[in-house]
């Protein structure tokens, strides 16, 4: 396996119970939602992710991101299967697209970390991935520097689907980390209002829930 002993001790995997919409940790079997599901209304239909958003994930993502470290995507795709290619069978995917960066973050970084993960998935489940599909048409700021509100208004109207394209029924979306699920919401939106039926997502990471 591609982690090292120690790493691998320390690393959370999500655990149940958790929200069945967004797919974090909830602190009691009790509830069926989470904090920010509960508040808001979400076009999307259901996520799930692999770990916690929390060292030594936190650091692995961003040399993923950031340090041109791509192999990682292979290990991440690995485990995504192992823990959810029975959820994508139940999901009925059609085809698998990326979130997309705008195209003067993705040139200053070389490539988008999301198609990555998405062409890896794609190879493991044999379903199509349409990586251009979706374009990111708004230079938004890092969610990460924002409040909930400046965050939701930033993804608004940031993506276009390609007048071109034939809509599916059933798409999976693919991300590096899930946190408000703002960034999701925004693609969601712009995919159903083209007539996407069901939006599903899978990420490497995701925040804590409250």
């Amino acid at each position: 396996m591609p982690i090292c002993d120690t790493c691998a001790k320390k690393v959370e995997y999500v655990k149940e119970p958790v929200c069945k919409k967004c797919g974090k940790p909830i602190p009691y079997e009790e509830k069926e939602f989470c904090f920010d599901c509960n508040a808001h209304r979400w076009s999307f239909e259901q996520g799930k992710s692999i770990w916690l958003h929390k060292d030594p994930v936190r650091f692995s993502i961003y040399q993923f991101k950031y340090h041109n470290r791509r192999i990682y995507g292979e290990f991440y795709v690995q485990e995504m299967m192992r823990l959810y290619a029975d959820k994508i069978k139940e999901w009925g995917i059609d085809a698998i697209i990326p979130v997309p960066l705008h195209w003067k973050r993705r040139y200053k970084r070389g490539y988008n970390q999301a198609e990555i993960l998405a062409k890896h998935l794609g190879k493991q489940t044999g379903i199509k991935v349409d990586a251009k599909v979706v374009k990111r048409i708004q230079n938004t700021k890092p969610q990460k520097m924002l409040s909930h509100k400046e965050r939701k208004k930033n993804m608004h109207h940031a993506f276009q689907v390609n007048s071109n394209w034939k809509p599916v029924k059933n798409v999976l979306l693919v991300d590096d980390i899930y946190t408000t699920g703002n960034t999701i919401e925004g693609v969601t939106r712009a995919l159903k209002e083209k007539g996407v039926n069901k939006v599903f997502f899978l990420t490497i990471s995701i925040g804590q829930g409250f």
